[in-house]
């Protein structure tokens, strides 16, 4: 539990003011380049329901609500500053009968005690294993709350392989800044996930390895 509180205001420093003015979305969009193309793949069945881990400012859950309109959607995440934000940004876009945020920790997440849903027909994370200590416990819980054919989409930061190697350097020591660490193995993690369900998994590198997306399928 201390893990947990002390996690949750560590974020709530990092973003307390990032995320007021709008200065947290128009900066991210210039360096978090796998959201879209994530969003763009989740492709949710009609009447689907959709779950972000770590939804921060609520920005990717108003462009995946626009993109899949008859699909409802949960969001959840630790930092209390970004669900303020992301509950301003979810009445904005007038979605809160399609929206529903709550707090809690990507960690020990209960869908049932959270939103009395247990299981999700699409899940995604977009740019927050890196974030999280217990990352590969979360993608393994959030694996297990899948429906039958249901898939979780994760966006990354990648190993940036293919990046000049001072560019690489300095990112990386900008990252590390804002406590974000590039999980090297994360398309590995994915592999053994899937395989421990009985299902597959898809990997993409993009931008030279910069970002990175890995899609885990239930049967």
């Amino acid at each position: 539990m201390g893990e947990t509180v002390d996690h949750g205001a560590l974020m709530d420093r990092v973003y307390r003011w990032q995320r007021r003015f709008g200065f947290y979305d128009s900066t991210r969009k210039y360096y978090l380049l796998a959201r879209d193309p994530m969003i763009a793949g989740l492709q949710p069945p009609r009447d689907a329901t959709v779950l972000e881990i770590g939804c921060g400012t609520g920005r990717n859950l108003v462009e995946a609500a626009r993109k899949y309109p008859g699909a409802r959607f949960h969001g959840v995440d630790i930092s209390r500053e970004m669900l303020s934000a992301a509950s301003a940004a979810v009445a904005r876009n007038s979605l809160v009968g399609r929206v529903r945020l709550a707090w809690a920790d990507a960690a020990g997440f209960d869908p049932v005690r959270t939103f009395g849903h247990e299981s999700y027909d699409r899940i995604f994370i977009s740019y927050a294993v890196s974030m999280i200590p217990q990352w590969r416990a979360v993608m393994c819980d959030a694996a297990r709350h899948l429906a039958p054919g249901g898939e979780l989409h994760i966006a990354d930061f990648g190993d940036m392989a293919d990046l000049p190697a001072w560019s690489k350097t300095a990112m990386y020591k900008w990252l590390h800044w804002y406590h974000v660490t590039p999980r090297r193995d994360l398309f590995e993690a994915a592999t053994e996930i899937a395989s421990e369900l009985g299902g597959t998994s898809d990997h993409r590198r993009l931008h030279r390895g910069f970002s990175w997306i890995a899609v885990i399928k239930r049967p």
